[in-house]
């Protein structure tokens, strides 16, 4: 599991594409639409992955990924190895602060 914030960019000038004899031309220059923060998830021996655009990244929004990896992606497996940096967010508290701690404590425990 990993994430990344992300730029949104947009093109200042339409690209020209590429015609016969010249190659498509892409102008350096961009418009800043915001950002957002991408949630990977990805198993390589399987390969499986998914990636979400949250707009944002908090504790909740990290925990709402954990409880979609095992209640949707997982939901048979009686073990998940989640391996992850050790970011503010990745945390057994973070459960706790997203759901009730009854489904907080099941979600842990997988």
């Amino acid at each position: 599991m990993d994430e990344k914030p992300y730029q949104l960019l947009a093109d200042a000038r339409d690209p020209l594409p590429a015609r016969p004899g010249h190659d498509a031309c892409q102008d350096s220059e961009y418009i800043r639409c915001g950002t957002c923060s991408i949630f990977v998830w990805v198993e390589p021996l399987r390969g499986w992955r998914r990636v979400q655009a949250l707009s944002q990244r908090t504790r909740i929004d990290w925990a709402g990924q954990v409880k979609q990896l095992l209640s949707v992606d997982y939901p048979d497996a009686e073990a998940v190895v989640l391996v992850m940096d050790n970011l503010n967010t990745h945390g057994i508290a973070s459960l706790y602060e997203a759901f009730e701690p009854e489904e907080a404590f099941a979600l842990a425990q997988r």
